[in-house]
């Protein structure tokens, strides 16, 4: 073959190249979550979210890995080191507990692959370089709360939550809020998450007899000492966080929950959004795909999460895509810089907006207060 003939033979290949645009390979998920021990009633719903996603995602095809860590940070550090030694994954989800979440974090850093968690994880600045939030920051969730509180006329606040990083990270948020409110906390409680009771706690606070008490716990776990304060005769108002909007309260809880507020991310409650609230359309076809699936009722704000992770990904793939493929640490590089750099995305919990010094992303009016009706959510007013 003649050098002239070589030359033009390379020109058309540069051009078919070009019209065809980035080669095909597996885009690679690995999926970390707590689908047995004392976080699953998380992991599961969560985990139930993937059934609505595509099999490709900007032309790619999508290969999902999903590992239990049975709510053990040592387990969810192990299938992060999978997944990055073994499976060569392009992006890391999970995990749905916060402790376990936080055991990835490290691997990700090390491994320079995007970490999507979804629990809240509470980082030092410079420690979340690779590591971004799905789920609502606590600090986002207790503005709602403290609002809403105010409105309500609560001047004097009890705590009784996990004694885990999770509880922490909500009782400092809370504490900060409620103070700029003139809200005072007169008792802090702590219970573990394999505890069966907190009796003696809500008996403390019953005695203290603040106008309400936040309770810090998730899924179903969140009935039982919501459940204590009520049987130990609690009269006033009690809060609960994002992990515990779920039916989950209500199914455990009954007729004790009733009268609740529930703060959350917008997605449960579709329906009930103003026409303008910019999660409105997202929220709505999370619910009507899920519900479809799953049957009515079924919605829970931790499938809704998984629903966001893939249209944060339909977003910012393509821009990565357009750096490198996937399998490669250009890829993985790029889909990072593609999230801090994608501005404003209205997903069915919120509007996210990543930036280089914020990898938690939701705009401070995200959270909405709920109430429990008749065994049902009811949206609260602004």
């Amino acid at each position: 073959m003649t050098q002239r003939l070589l030359a033009a033979c390379g020109v058309i290949a540069a051009i078919g190249a070009f019209y065809l645009g980035p080669a095909r390979a597996d885009l690679t998920l690995g999926v970390s979550l707590p689908l047995t021990g004392a976080a699953s009633g998380l992991g599961i719903p969560v985990k139930s979210g993937f059934a609505l996603w595509p099999k490709e995602i900007a032309g790619q095809k999508l290969n999902l890995i999903i590992l239990d860590d049975a709510s053990d940070p040592t387990a969810a550090n192990k299938n992060a080191r999978r997944f990055v030694t073994e499976d060569k994954v392009d992006l890391i989800v999970g995990s749905a507990m916060t402790p376990a979440a936080l055991a990835m974090v490290g691997v990700a850093a090390e491994a320079q692959t995007v970490q999507i968690a979804v629990s809240p994880i509470d980082l030092p600045p410079g420690k979340d370089t690779w590591s971004f939030r799905i789920a609502h920051s606590t600090a986002t969730m207790a503005l709602a709360l403290g609002e809403h509180m105010r409105r309500h006329g609560v001047k004097t606040l009890g705590f009784l939550g996990y004694a885990d990083p999770y509880g922490e990270s909500w009782l400092r948020d809370i504490t900060r809020v409620a103070g700029a409110h003139g809200i005072r906390m007169v008792g802090v409680e702590r219970f573990n998450r394999t505890d069966t009771t907190a009796a003696a706690q809500a008996l403390k606070l019953v005695v203290a007899r603040p106008d309400a008490v936040l309770v810090v716990a998730s899924g179903s776990g969140a009935a039982m000492p919501h459940k204590a304060l009520i049987e130990r005769g609690y009269k006033g108002s009690i809060y609960q966080t994002h992990s515990a909007a779920s039916r989950d309260l209500m199914r455990v809880g009954g007729k004790d929950v009733e009268g609740a507020f529930v703060v959350s991310g917008p997605a449960v409650v579709g329906e009930q959004l103003p026409a303008d609230h910019p999660s409105k359309r997202a929220a709505l076809a999370f619910l009507e795909q899920y519900e479809k699936l799953n049957g009515p009722g079924s919605r829970n704000q931790f499938a809704a999460h998984t629903y966001d992770v893939l249209l944060l990904l339909q977003n910012v793939v393509p821009s990565a895509l357009s750096k490198a493929k996937p399998g490669t640490a250009e890829f993985r590089a790029a889909l990072r810089d593609a999230l801090e750099s994608s501005g404003r995305i209205a997903v069915s919990q919120g509007v996210l907006h990543y930036t280089a010094q914020d990898h938690f992303g939701f705009l401070p009016d995200t959270g909405v207060i709920l109430r429990v009706v008749n065994g049902d959510w009811k949206l609260e007013p602004r």
